[in-house]
């Protein structure tokens, strides 16, 4: 194929409902007429939770269905298949969110051979290049396009790396694996840069291999492939995943080191008790799910942290672990390279080594060949200086982060965030994992902390590790960065994400719209679920047990612990009678609600929910309205029914004595 010939019709994703209506039922518009288009159009607009139990052909039937668009979700089910559409276009940061390659393969099956944004996510955009979805930010092929021209596959490709652009010729990665990737072997290059380098290119270039088409070289913008220390997959992506594999290479497909090689049923544990999944109908897609992932951890021996219990399907009784919490906490050591399918992978990158997400089908490809595809990114430092003030936690910094304005014009897009400065060595590991688990929602590539004193405490006391950090294990003195963005930790103060997005960052002083009433709070997620976050939560709400408050009747506080280890610890420090006397549910570990699986989601559009997640897209953790906070401020809101700071709950009860010494 050396032309794109475009059977269809043009999609616009306008901000207005009304001309995506228009669209739908037949009219054509020109780029000027719709007018202004949808910017961060997420992957959980593109393909809700829900449709992530189809992993087939069906898939086609639902792309954009989450789209919101002014106060609508104006497309519906087969929409874009019956609209005959064949190209959709967007705004800026197209993608953004969650890994999940049900998107570009929902656009795909449904017919759609071209998105053209202004800009893209990296992961989704190495999706789209996976499964042969091309993309562009050229928007003059609109006009063309409609004018029934054919478009030269080799201008498409010809703005794109040279590995991008041989997937794209070759029609997707399992393709172009299976004819140019018959001799993986490490790069003589490796450990050879004359140039000071940053922690992130050392630990790459440790890992970067030759193939048929890379040579081996780390130059910023290349695209090329890392060995991965560990790879890990979870139960929404195992079947399809499966799937791949067997089609391309055969059933059983031999896999490279299936020891390094770990297996997660962390998201779907609880989606017996999410009004989502048994509303529409979905709980038949979660059996499925389950069942294709235990297949293949069968199959082929794989290691699998699964449900609590014995049961073999969702059952609400947990699981061991949030899978990237679950690496950090047993697998992920300095300097190593580790890849997931999810987006959050950068957790780990609290420990000192680069953790990044992929889609399914470079899993897939990584699974036979050891290799792991990337395009080499820059790195951009954030120092962080000053003294942290009490009351301020790593989830309040990251809000803070997010607000800023060159991190909201795009800064972070496929970049490595080093976090370094005097103020990292006032943050435990657990609160570095805030930092680095979202740099996703930074749109970084990955985050990373050099080890020091803190992650050697860390890895002998959690894990029984004896860890000596090696001399090249740091960024060195005259290391490149794209940018360095100064953030001063001292005049930090405790924040909230308002609804939509978490970039919407504002300090909880700011907010003087009147009170903001909860009817749901939720602390937990790989976020907030980790051994501090519950030290937080804690703090603050035995506090109110201690003055006989509770928790309101009109809100509902639920607890959920990010693995195992973290509630053993709760249970090991006495938390849970606090917890319990104030009235909150304790749920078992799983993602639950922060993928709309599980208990705290919102199961109607006026409702209104203080987070301790990493992300409030639309629909996201239910129809309602999301704000994101640290656990301290949750944790005080749920016991103040609305949004307050534990200093400002503090001085409203502080002097309130408890029944037991009235």
């Amino acid at each position: 194929m050396t032309e794109l010939h475009i059977p269809g019709r043009i999609l616009f994703l306008s901000d207005d409902p009304d001309t995506i209506d228009a669209q739908l039922q037949g009219r054509a518009l020109t780029l000027a007429q719709a007018g202004s288009m949808r910017n961060d159009v997420s992957t959980d607009e593109i393909t809700p939770i829900p449709v992530l139990t189809y992993y087939d052909d069906r898939l086609g039937r639902y792309p954009y269905v989450g789209l919101k668009a002014g106060d609508r979700t104006p497309i519906g089910t087969d929409s874009v298949k019956l609209g005959g559409f064949s190209v959709t276009v967007a705004g800026k940061r197209y993608g953004k969110g969650s890994s999940r390659e049900h998107s570009p393969v929902a656009e795909r099956r449904a017919g759609i051979v071209l998105v053209i944004a202004e800009s893209f996510e990296r992961i989704y955009r190495q999706n789209a290049d996976n499964v042969g979805l091309f993309t562009s930010t050229d928007f003059g092929l609109i006009d063309r396009i409609q004018r029934g021209e054919a478009i030269d596959i080799e201008e498409l490709v010809a703005p794109r790396d040279t590995l991008a652009a041989a997937i794209l010729r070759h029609g997707g990665l399992l393709k172009y694996g299976q004819a140019r990737m018959r001799d993986v072997r490490p790069s003589a290059m490796a450990n050879t840069s004359p140039r000071p380098q940053t922690l992130a290119e050392k630990i790459l270039s440790r890992h970067l291999v030759v193939t048929d088409d890379v040579d081996g070289g780390l130059q910023s913008g290349a695209g090329g492939f890392v060995k991965a220390d560990w790879r890990f997959i979870h139960e929404y992506y195992t079947g399809m995943c499966a799937h791949m594999l067997h089609a391309a290479f055969g059933r059983p497909t031999v896999l490279h080191e299936p020891q390094s090689i770990i297996a997660f049923e962390d998201h779907l544990s609880y989606s017996n008790r999410s009004p989502v999944h048994g509303k529409d109908g979905l709980m038949t897609g979660v059996y499925h799910l389950s069942s294709a992932h235990r297949d293949f951890v069968r199959e082929y021996g794989i290691r699998n942290h699964g449900y609590l219990g014995d049961a073999d399907v969702a059952h609400g009784k947990g699981s061991e672990g949030i899978s990237h919490a679950v690496m950090a906490e047993s697998y992920a050591l300095p300097g190593q390279v580790l890849v997931g399918t999810d987006s959050h992978t950068p957790h780990s990158g609290a420990v000192g080594c680069v953790a990044f997400g992929v889609g399914t089908t470079d899993m897939a490809n990584s699974m036979v060949t050891g290799a792991v595809r990337l395009t080499v990114p820059e790195s951009l430092r954030i120092d962080l200086v000053g003294r942290i003030p009490a009351g301020v936690t790593a989830k309040d910094i990251v809000l803070d982060l997010l607000a800023q304005p060159r991190i909201k014009a795009g800064a972070g897009v496929g970049r490595v965030f080093e976090f370094a400065g005097e103020a990292i060595r006032q943050l435990s590991t657990d609160e570095r994992a805030t930092l680095t688990n979202m740099t996703a929602e930074l749109g970084g590539f990955t985050g990373i902390v050099a080890p020091d004193e803190e992650t050697v405490r860390f890895l002998r006391e959690r894990r029984g590790v004896t860890f000596v950090i090696e001399d090249w294990m740091h960024s060195d003195e005259g290391a490149v960065y794209a940018e360095v963005i100064r953030i001063d930790c001292s005049v930090v103060v405790p924040m909230v994400a308002r609804p939509g997005d978490p970039g919407n960052g504002v300090p909880i002083t700011d907010v003087t719209e009147g009170p903001i009433r909860f009817d749901i709070a939720y602390g937990g997620s790989c976020t907030a679920g980790k051994r501090e976050d519950f030290d937080e939560y804690h703090s603050v709400l035995s506090w109110a047990a201690a003055r006989g408050l509770k928790v309101p009747s009109h809100v509902k506080l639920y607890l959920q612990f990010g693995t195992v280890a973290v509630r053993d610890y709760c249970e090991r420090r006495g938390y849970l009678e606090a917890f319990e006397a104030v009235g909150a549910e304790l749920l078992q570990p799983a993602c639950g609600a922060c993928a709309n699986c599980g208990p705290g989601s919102s199961t109607h559009a006026d409702q209104v929910t203080i987070s301790a997640i990493n992300r409030n897209f639309p629909g996201r953790s239910g129809p309602g309205k999301v704000w994101l906070a640290s656990p301290p401020t949750v944790a005080a809101s749920a016991i103040a029914g609305e949004l307050v700071s534990f200093e400002e709950l503090q001085r409203r009860f502080g002097n309130r004595a408890s029944d037991a010494q009235c």
